[in-house]
């Protein structure tokens, strides 16, 4: 073969190699085993003997509880000691966002108070019940404790409370099936008078988070606990959130008459639309109804189970104009935070081209009417159906929301709706993957697959439900590779990935949602001989995966859990009107690395400068490096490895991206540049191949013709 075809070959073969993609055989990683453990098979695995499976007595009788010594004060100092894993610690700190959104209950870092809760990783997950009034407190969350409804259940035993199934009134509610009991564990089972533990004239609460499971200490596959109410018996023992009597309990005994974090719920089912006002100067107003002609048929709140109730507000754009608007106001609020989350449904059966937007009124001194100022529109709604919407604010002086509604071009008997609209001052979920028609796929599919989705940090991810297990769903998260891979730090360092699982109740405050976590560790290798990394960027370590467009794309190893069973996820509102949504976090939680005080934080006076970071603002004593960096795009800058640098802004299918946020990409950039690139690929081997035919059929001709002129002189010898 000449030169010239050789070389041509080679290119061929280069471009071939360059377009293959590296992968590894569908890596899954179960942080749980696979199995679903509760506290107590967790603590029971390694051999505690602990007081009703996880209470710690600190070598003392059980004493009462009744009694304010017992009490925290409602701010309650806390350290998370450095050997906590540092996924545990994110999921601590958003379990005192549940507390106080639910509740009066606020946690500081620990300044110097003679009584405060050290968390650490011990064996297991365990607290001591009541403030001991020893000065350090110790309360263990261990290996496979890291769930936010097993540190909400022992920081309430800290709080004061004991375990549900213990109360003096049991047994009217209960069946405790002794011979089913592991011997040498009876005694976890004993009830108590009200002179050591009080119910707070609450009734008994099957699905109180510190309710044991139907399987708790038990010798053999019977349940150890029977409910007398046979619908109950797989209820007990949930591990998602809070239950109403939990809170009713908590509140009552902390004498709590508003939680901290939650402004407002509405869904309308009452004739004073929860104190909204109509705008005097805009051209219609929104209707409290119960159904449209064009939709919805039926409000969000109840899907029209209830008969003569199931209200929401609608915009009829038939009532006006082109251009013509309605304006809703909330009443006013009061922040304190300076960060807000507002979530509402909302229906177009109007025109494409209605529009909803939502404002903010502030109130100063210098302006008592209020300025207004817009912070959302609501764009790529789909017609005809209910959408969850999330809008983060940031306010920090007296407002209201306003939602405007404005008839577009087109004709239509339809408009605009909006329902169950909750306000509180916490922080809003990144992304919401909603799915459609979700009793339908789970019986059809054994794995449903979210669209991609950036972080802030501009990390591409997917999140995966394997729904084909009979009894239990679980969740998988991965890496994918994403238009930023190139600029970004791997293995990824310390992201936090939170995927919630939305109880749809009305009221936020009433929502059980069921919530898990999982974070980066760069250090984290997939096998024993730490050649690879999990987190590593996923065209090394991935496999090869295809979007629904037919664009290919590599996913990174699947790290999950054991996520909730079928029968819970078909209880409360996780399923309604066949939707099911999930709401998702991926955040920096680098600055929980190191999070014990210093050791003379003892010296200190309470109120001196905090020594732990917060939850909302993460502290750097090198904030001052960021003085000389502007980032692009309303990007952010922010201290990592000792370095200034620019985390941008990202949404759905666009990002910002660059050392300093100055490069906008977006979905559609990234699949036209896989289509180039897979064309360009095809493009090549087509040469290659036209390439090899032709220089294959030169050869051919090259040998023919010497084979005709050596038979020719031989023919030519024998004349």
């Amino acid at each position: 073969m000449n030169s010239w075809c050789l070389s041509w070959l080679l290119l061929g073969e280069v471009l071939f190699v360059v377009s293959s993609l590296p992968i590894s055989e569908n890596i899954v990683i179960d942080l749980d085993g696979g199995q679903d453990k509760d506290i107590f098979d967790i603590n029971e695995a390694l051999g505690l003997n602990l007081f009703e499976g996880d209470i710690n007595l600190d070598g003392r009788d059980r004493n009462s509880i009744v009694g304010d010594e017992y009490r925290w004060p409602h701010i309650i100092p806390y350290v998370l000691e450095d050997s906590l894993e540092i996924n545990a610690k994110g999921v601590i700190l958003n379990a005192f966002e549940r507390y106080r959104l639910k509740t009066c209950i606020d946690f500081k870092p620990w300044q110097g108070e003679d009584n405060y809760i050290s968390v650490f990783k011990g064996s297991g997950c365990y607290s001591s019940v009541g403030n001991r009034r020893v000065g350090k407190q110790t309360l263990s969350i261990g290996a496979n404790c890291d769930r936010i409804a097993t540190v909400q259940h022992e920081f309430l035993h800290a709080l004061g409370f004991w375990h549900e199934q213990s109360r003096s009134d049991r047994d009217d509610y209960v069946i405790i099936m002794k011979d089913r009991i592991q011997e040498g564990k009876e005694h976890n089972f004993n009830t108590y008078d009200d002179k050591e533990s009080d119910s707070l004239n609450v009734p008994y609460d099957y699905t109180s988070v510190m309710h044991y499971s139907k399987t708790a200490f038990q010798n053999g596959t019977e349940p150890t606990i029977v409910t007398r109410i046979p619908e109950f018996l797989d209820v007990i023992g949930q591990r998602m959130d809070f239950s109403d009597s939990d809170l009713e309990k908590l509140n009552r005994l902390y004498n709590c008459s508003s939680s901290l974090t939650f402004l407002d719920s509405c869904d309308f089912e009452m004739e004073n639309i929860c104190g909204m006002i109509q705008n005097s100067e805009d051209n219609t107003d929104w209707k409290r109804v119960s159904q449209v002609l064009g939709g919805p048929d039926t409000d969000q709140s109840n899907m029209g189970k209830c008969q003569g109730s199931g209200f929401f507000m609608h915009f009829n754009r038939s009532s006006v104009n082109e251009g013509g608007k309605a304006v809703l106001e909330s009443r006013i609020f009061y922040p304190k935070r300076g960060f807000q989350c507002l979530q509402f449904y909302y229906y177009n059966s109007g025109n494409e081209d209605d529009k909803l937007k939502i404002y903010i009124r502030k109130y100063t001194s210098e302006n008592d009417n209020g300025s207004l100022t817009l912070v959302d529109e609501v764009k790529d709604t789909s017609l005809g159906t209910w959408q969850l919407y999330h809008v983060p604010l940031a306010v920090t002086t007296k407002f209201r929301v306003v939602f405007e509604g404005t008839r577009g071009i087109g004709t239509s008997s339809g408009g605009l709706s909006i329902d169950d609209i909750n306000l509180s001052e916490t922080r809003c979920p990144h992304h919401v993957w909603k799915i459609s028609n979700f009793t339908q796929l789970s019986n059809s599919e054994e794995t449903l697959i979210s669209p991609p989705f950036y972080s802030p940090a501009g990390y591409a991810f997917e999140v995966q439900l394997n729904i084909k297990d009979q009894t239990n769903v679980r969740i998988y998260f991965s890496l994918i590779s994403g238009a930023n891979d190139e600029q970004l730090q791997w293995p990824c360092p310390w992201q936090q990935a939170t995927m919630t699982l939305l109880d749809q109740n009305p009221d936020i405050r009433q929502r059980m949602s069921n919530q898990r976590s999982v974070t980066t560790d760069p250090f984290q290798t997939i096998d024993n001989n730490n050649e690879k990394f999990i987190w590593d960027k996923p065209s090394k370590v991935g496999e090869p995966a295809i979007f629904p467009n037919g664009t290919s794309y590599s996913r990174g190893p699947k790290v999950g859990y054991v996520y909730i069973t079928h029968q819970r996820m078909r209880s409360r509102d996780f399923i309604k009107g066949d939707n099911v949504y999930m709401l998702l976090t991926m955040e920096d939680i680098s600055h929980l690395i190191s999070t014990e005080p210093s050791p003379s934080i003892s010296q200190r006076p309470p109120n001196s400068t905090e020594i732990s970071p917060s939850p909302v603002t993460p502290m750097n004593p090198q904030t001052n490096l960021c003085a000389n960096v502007t980032c692009q795009n309303d990007g952010i800058c922010v201290i990592r490895n000792d370095k200034a640098e620019c985390r941008c802004q990202s949404g759905k299918d666009w990002w910002y991206a660059g050392e300093r946020c100055e490069t906008k990409g977006s979905t559609r950039d990234t699949i036209v540049i896989a289509v180039s690139s897979t064309m360009a690929v095809f493009a090549a081997m087509l040469i290659v191949t036209l390439v090899s035919v032709y220089c294959v059929k030169k050869k051919y001709s090259k040998g023919r013709n010497t084979n005709t002129s050596n038979i020719t002189l031989e023919n030519n010898t024998s004349f």
